[in-house]
């Protein structure tokens, strides 16, 4: 987890634009560094480090002997470093994970390279040789990136927005700043001004396909057919092999644990993975919640179950409305249920930061999607339906969830890991037929569940533990979270005011007072940015004015809660 900056064909003194790249310096607190780029003066890179692999070669823009015509800045993790390595029999100067992109993209090319990375990134590729420059993006945007292109082609690439809202530039009308399309590579001409021109945008792997990666990864026991017990193994070696690959760190692990099954399963198979490669210290876990949240109970269990080394955040809703308008501006979003869920992670994301000495942090990220896991997957028309949900709401992920998980915790320098996002799991379970991942005898992610059932790996009661939305589930049974932020919402905003939304707003307005008064903060943070959230998060096939799943007729809370 870093942050990355560039700018290409800049008519400003690049001094002056710099000051824009540390406004994501929360992003790699170890080091920073800025370069120009040699014969192009007005192009230059931006990098915070937060250093997780290779602490001693890790700084960038990266660039090796062999190939002093390429730049490389990047943020994330390729998994599969070493084995591209050892089978193209590559020579590396560092041990630096992304060296091995500047290998690929000189043997196969942009497209071939993206395709066999297999990991979460973001990165930004000069070749001065060919004079051109690339971008790129993970399958589910676990990395985020943005980018700023004017008409007359100065660049401008940041992991965050707010990295380039401030960058100055000669044109009549603002430049927009898009979000980089997750699963994309996109290459430009880069003309002797340092301007650049945008040859093809192409799309270099799809959630719905088995990765081409994944021929170099022999995994043992993999079975073939759809039948039930040959599924259920398959989803117990790839999530393990997901989990494992994940342990590539120099930093000490980490892990989210609400107590829902998603985290628990991942905090299991971390601490007993973590047992079999014999790292140095217990693995952390943290859970967030108020006094009798179910959530806080819950994870309890698991903790002490598995053995972890456990810690408790506690929650008020005062605290929680306290931290609104810094949520608000890390996000870059005015979704509702993204900015209810992300109060808690961030508030977790700031003890783990302040209180321990955990930087590499797991999370159950993904898997609601993945596996049909919103309640409201029950009122599904037809399985097939449900499938087609399933899709939609992964590759929406960079502008919801995976989106809260990464600002929530690169806030606080905390490097991310989502095992339930891994290409070749998700890969796998989409191919299954639609009738297997639908939910069954009224509980959602049935087949999940079924998977591990008799592995003690967590205690039964919470492998079949009915879904809470975490903004619900950290906080107390007798008040949710949401219900006191609007409470405290009604003395800030009236009746005339939301009214009038519909004209102050005229895109994606509110319409509630909740929803008025996060749009308000996001506005004066982000004047005039409304596109980059370009539709509210809402439950499917149900009539829902709220997206929590405690309003829907459907919650029913596990009755020894």
């Amino acid at each position: 987890m870093c942050g990355i900056w560039a700018l290409f064909g800049s008519d400003e003194c690049l001094s002056t634009q710099c000051t824009n790249a540390m406004k994501i310096a929360h992003r790699g607190p170890d080091a920073f560094r800025f370069e120009n780029v040699n014969g192009f003066t007005n192009c230059c890179f931006g990098f915070h480090r937060l250093a997780i692999v290779d602490q001693l070669y890790g700084m960038q823009p990266l660039r090796v002997k062999k190939f002093p015509y390429l730049w490389l800045c990047y943020n994330g993790e390729i998994y599969n470093h070493i084995t591209l390595k050892d089978h193209f029999e590559f020579e590396h100067q560092t041990k630096v994970d992304g060296e091995i992109l500047l290998h690929l993209y000189d043997r196969f090319g942009i497209k071939e390279m993206a395709s066999l990375l297999d990991g979460v990134f973001a990165f930004i590729l000069l070749d001065t040789a060919n004079r051109k420059v690339f971008l790129g993006r993970d399958t589910y945007g676990v990395r985020p990136l943005f980018k700023l292109l004017t008409d007359d082609g100065f660049l401008a690439v940041s992991s965050e927005a707010k990295g380039l809202t401030e960058i100055t530039h000669s044109m009549s009308t603002p430049a927009k700043i898009t979000p980089f399309p997750p699963g994309h590579y996109e290459e430009f001409e880069l003309k002797l001004t340092g301007k650049v021109k945008s040859v093809q945008m192409d799309r270099f792997h799809c959630c719905t396909v088995e990765p081409k990666h994944a021929s170099y990864n022999n995994l043992q026991g993999l079975g073939t057919g759809f039948e039930l017990e040959t599924v259920k193994s398959n989803i117990r070696i790839l999530f393990e092999n997901a989990v494992k690959k994940r342990l590539m760190a120099h930093r000490r692990i980490g892990c989210l644990l609400s107590g829902g099954l998603d985290s628990s399963l991942v905090a299991a198979t971390l601490v007993k993975l973590a047992k079999e490669e014999e790292l140095q210290y217990p693995i952390q876990t943290f859970a967030i919640g108020a006094d009798d949240s179910p959530d806080l109970l819950a994870a309890r269990k698991v903790a002490a179950y598995i053995g972890s080394e456990h810690h408790e955040v506690n929650f008020t809703p005062e605290e929680g409305i306290r931290a609104v308008d810094e949520v608000i501006f890390h996000l870059e979003s005015f979704d509702i249920t993204t900015v209810r869920a992300s109060v808690g992670m961030y508030l977790i994301s700031k003890y783990i930061r302040e209180k321990t000495d955990s930087v590499v942090i797991f999370s159950g990220e993904g898997s609601d999607e993945l596996t049909q896991g919103y309640i409201y997957f029950h009122k599904a028309p037809t399985p097939k339906a449900g499938a087609e949900e399933s899709v939609r709401l992964l590759k929406e992920l960079y502008l919801f969830d995976v989106l809260r998980a990464d600002r929530t915790t690169a806030a606080h320098g905390l490097e991310l890991r989502v095992p339930f996002l891994d290409h070749r799991f998700t890969a796998y379970y989409l191919s299954l037929p639609a009738e297997m991942r639908a939910p069954k005898n009224g509980v959602e992610k049935h087949l999940l569940r079924e998977s591990f059932k008799g592995m003690n790996l967590i205690p039964d009661e919470i492998l079949w533990r009915r879904k809470e939305a975490f903004s619900d589930g950290m906080t107390s049974l007798k008040k949710s979270w949401y219900a006191s932020l609007q409470e405290h919402i009604e003395s800030e905003v009236n009746d005339s005011q939301l009214e009038k939304a519909d004209k102050l707003f005229p895109f994606n307005p509110p319409k509630t007072k909740e929803g008025f008064y996060i749009r308000q903060v996001f506005e004066k943070k982000y004047p005039g940015r409304s596109e980059w959230t370009p539709h509210y998060w809402m439950p499917r096939w149900i009539k829902a004015t709220d997206p929590s799943a405690r309003t829907l007729s459907i919650y029913k809370p596990d009755k020894d809660e």
